[in-house]
């Protein structure tokens, strides 16, 4: 596992990040996938992170990313989100119009999920077995 320092923090903060698309339309092509896997990983460098994989189906792709403890979650989902939309509906705008009647590509919802390190049980039982402070 690694772990990144900040000024006054160690960190190893993991993601797994799934998009779908308004109306779980099968509307993403490979070109489409290729081109949202480059800017993904611009924008989590942008945030100081680091885009660890991506692929995706044609109605959802899914991120393994890690990203600094000083980003917002939610502000960094709806930046990727904003971003993307607007330049593959820009570069494919013939292939999305006979999907979309408005300017829209992803679903307003989203799933997140941390994963890394160990289980909650082996935290939980790590927690559990400290030397308590005597009296």
């Amino acid at each position: 596992m690694q772990i990144n320092t900040l000024n006054h923090c160690v960190y190893s903060l993991h993601y797994h990040l799934v998009l779908v698309t308004k109306y779980r339309r099968k509307c993403i092509t490979a070109p489409m996938l290729e081109d949202f896997k480059s800017q993904a990983r611009e924008r989590c460098q942008a945030w100081g992170g680091r885009l660890i994989e991506c692929n995706g189906e044609p109605d959802h792709v899914h991120l393994l990313l890690e990203l600094p403890p000083t980003t917002a979650l939610a502000d960094f989902v709806n930046a990727l989100k904003t971003g993307t939309s607007r330049r593959l509906r820009n570069t494919f705008a013939t292939h999305l119009d006979a999907f979309y009647a408005k300017p829209v590509l992803w679903s307003r919802s989203y799933c997140v999920l941390s994963c890394g390190g160990a289980p909650l049980a082996v935290l939980q039982q790590y927690i559990q077995q400290q030397d308590q402070p005597e009296n």
